[in-house]
């Protein structure tokens, strides 16, 4: 008999099966969608999802179908449905699920349904959100000698991002690449004022070889004293799991598309930092994530409940 549901803020700890006397696995989900407005609406068209979490929450989809079936497993499977996940290590609020449930501490493994296209993504990327901030002094903009321009002072900085090239980093025969992107800016002024402030987000993204403080390090050396850097993300990367792990390997030939890195941060990081062995799958299309149409193919869905039901089937 599974124990209750469970509630923590706006997350949802779900046990379904309990006393079968094999592991004990966490699958993990995340609820929050990013920018939902901005993406699309839903809809199903051409054997596809399209719209917004189309790809991110194709994983709900499984832990729900897996909910309403109940298939005879030997393993003790939890659902943890949590909030924030797009908020990174510290924000995410599988943080305090974790602290709070004593009982999903203990897990022998964590499954991270996040898209992966039906491949085994192991480890992940680390991230750093960092805001640069560009001071100047007003002035008429038809004497700009007369002023400071802050976006100009950007455009110097802007020109090292649009020419980084991504930096490998391998580990344990899989590939992480090192990126840098400016995602939004806020700042100016109107008409002709030569602008005195200008904000810019960057996201550093990076492999295992790297940590945190590197990563500042690098964003510090970008700007390059023409700005300040506030850091507002700093999300730790997390090495692959050894494909010699039991459950990784039994989960890696149950039919998966592959083995590769997981570029982008996941909570594998949270769950590697509790020492809980932990891997990505999904059926959802990674490339379209957080994309107009994001999207998941729904024979990828059917994919991915054969190779779920596969592996629960292997522990016997």
């Amino acid at each position: 008999m599974a124990s209750p549901l469970r509630r923590h803020g706006d997350s949802l700890v779900a046990p379904l099966t309990r006393g079968s006397g094999g592991p004990r696995i966490l699958l993990v989900g995340q609820l929050d969608v990013a920018n939902p407005g901005q993406r699309g609406e839903a809809r199903k068209e051409n054997g596809r999802v399209l719209g917004a979490g189309a790809a991110e929450k194709s994983g709900l989809c499984l832990m729900l179908d897996l909910a309403e079936r109940r298939p005879p497993v030997r393993a003790d499977i939890t659902l943890v449905l949590h909030a924030r996940g797009a908020c990174g290590f510290d924000g995410s609020e599988l943080r305090a699920v974790m602290a709070k449930d004593a009982e999903l501490q203990g897990a022998d493994f964590a499954l991270v349904l996040k898209p992966t296209d039906n491949k085994l993504q192991l480890g992940a990327g680390g991230t750093t959100h960092a805001t640069l901030a560009f001071a100047g002094r007003t002035a008429h903009s038809g004497l700009p000698g007369a002023g400071v321009n802050a976006i100009h002072k950007f455009a110097r900085v802007l020109s090292r991002l649009a020419t980084f090239e991504p930096v490998p980093d391998v580990v344990d025969g899989l590939t992480w690449y090192e990126t840098m992107s400016a995602t939004s800016a806020n700042g100016g002024r109107p008409g002709s004022v030569v602008p005195d402030h200008l904000e810019v987000n960057v996201h550093h993204t990076y492999g295992p070889s790297t940590d945190s403080h590197t990563s500042q390090d690098r964003l510090i050396a970008l700007v390059d004293r023409l700005g300040a850097v506030r850091f507002e993300e700093l999300s730790r990367p997390a090495p692959p799991l050894d494909r010699k792990h039991a459950l990784l390997a039994a989960l890696e030939q149950s039919g998966v598309q592959g083995v590769e890195a997981r570029q982008t941060w996941t909570e594998v990081a949270r769950f590697t930092a509790l020492g809980i062995p932990a891997a990505n799958f999904g059926p959802g299309a990674e490339r379209t994530m957080h994309a107009l149409n994001e999207a998941t193919e729904i024979a990828e869905l059917e994919r991915a409940k054969a190779i779920l039901d596969r592996w629960f089937a292997s522990m016997t």
